[in-house]
């Protein structure tokens, strides 16, 4: 997925993959406009899998070839992995790592260094960088992203996104209250956790404190946040109070992503996860238990090195029996350095084959689910042309349009190109 906030009077960022780089594009384009530096674009690259990393460097010779006179700047988690290859692109005038793009002062006037980087994984603390709400592009939305922590202390066999952003960082419950707060009175009504591995979050600060209970907190503090959700969970991590939470505040809406990878057991410690098959049932199966309109999405990787068909099939048949919706399906693709490169690999044309056969899976399994809500409530929070996100992170299409930043509980009447119509 790409964003873009490109407007040529004022800065402009490209943000490829996660959430989380949707969250600091924000924070970068906030920085860069303070510093002036206009006629600027800032490219976020992603690193996740090497069509990721083509579609940015795609994007860079492409915003040189459109905009000769703009100053481009390179960043992102590719460029933390291969700063050099990124420096030596004759379309790519600065290059900036992870840890500097969050800092005021990389983007400041005199700051004019072509190649900024240091170590990540000597980096112990997160960077304070609350994205003014009254600046950027959050106050012309109703949702924001907000990041509670960075980097990952995982290793499984096919990631290389630890050694790009780094060990667990948390971000303290303090700071993240009072970033709330500003982005409440900013009038935004729906807040989405985000981080690389937020189910890790707490684990680094005094105390220990788990995600269920900073997401407790942070909802009593601001009894004013009408809508909360949270980003990619890991079902081996998730703690009791965070199912406490989930089944008495309905301000935490019903839609949790698991990064599930496989459904099978040997492929699952094989890519050294911490959870089993029966774990991903269990989590699907409390989290009902708590919440009975839950739903869930899931990240699922289709021909990892030495999955069989049969291991394959148990992916599919995973999606049934949990009773996931909302696919993220990834092609396995090599990661140079990783375990997993070493692994006997799957052929390209069965990866395809694969992971194409899951998406159809995952749509189908869409297409039910957006056919049993004809007829129920839902409850959309409106974000532009009258098209908004219901409870269960689907695309509602409300009549007549209420405006922005609109909660309005609604009928669904009908289903149309993967978008709930309201009566």
């Amino acid at each position: 997925m790409t964003t873009t906030h490109q407007n040529r009077s004022e800065p402009s960022v490209v943000s490829f993959g996660c959430r989380l780089n949707a969250y600091e594009a924000e924070v970068m384009k906030d920085h860069a406009q303070a510093a002036g530096l206009n006629n600027t674009i800032i490219v976020n690259t992603c690193a996740v899998t090497k069509e990721a990393e083509r579609q940015g460097r795609q994007s860079l010779r492409r915003l040189r070839r459109d905009n000769p006179t703009s100053e481009i700047i390179a960043t992102g988690c590719a460029v933390q992995l291969n700063p050099d290859s990124y420096a030596e692109m004759t379309e790519v005038d600065r290059v900036i790592g992870n840890e500097h793009k969050m800092k005021a002062e990389s983007f400041a006037a005199g700051n004019d260094n072509p190649v900024l980087i240091s170590d990540i994984m000597t980096v112990r603390e997160t960077t304070s960088h609350m994205a003014d709400a009254h600046t950027t592009p959050f106050a012309d939305r109703a949702r924001a992203f907000l990041q509670i922590q960075q980097g990952c202390d995982h290793r499984c066999t096919f990631c290389i996104i630890p050694f790009a952003r780094g060990n667990n960082r948390s971000v303290p419950m303090g700071q993240l209250v009072n970033e709330v707060k500003a982005l409440v009175n900013a009038g935004l009504k729906e807040i989405v956790l985000t981080g690389v591995d937020i189910t890790g979050y707490g684990s680094d600060l005094p105390g220990s404190p788990t995600l269920g209970q900073m997401v407790r907190r942070l909802l009593a503090v601001v009894p004013d946040l009408p809508r909360l959700r949270l980003s990619s969970l890991d079902p081996a991590e998730a703690d009791e109070d965070l199912f406490h939470i989930i089944a008495d505040e309905p301000r935490l809406l019903p839609h949790f992503h698991i990064s599930v990878q496989s459904g099978d057991d040997i492929i699952l410690k094989r890519m050294k996860r911490r959870h089993l098959r029966d774990d991903v049932l269990a989590f699907c199966e409390r989290t009902r238990r708590a919440r009975p309109d839950a739903v869930f999405g899931a990240d699922l990787i289709a021909g990892f090195p030495t999955e069989t068909e049969a291991q394959f099939k148990n992916t599919i048949d995973l999606v049934d029996k949990a009773g996931l919706t909302h696919l993220h399906v990834f092609p396995y693709s090599i990661r140079q350095d990783t375990p997993a490169a070493r692994m006997l690999q799957v052929e390209s044309a069965v990866i395809k084959d694969r992971a194409s056969r899951l998406r159809a899976v995952g749509d189908n399994a869409m297409a039910l689910f957006l056919t049993s809500r004809v007829g129920q409530q839902a409850s959309v929070l409106v974000e532009a042309n009258g098209i908004g996100q219901s409870e269960h992170y689907v695309p509602v299409r409300v009549q007549p349009d209420p405006g922005a930043g609109t909660i309005v509980n609604v009928t669904i009447a009908d289903t149309v190109g993967g978008c709930l119509i309201s009566v």
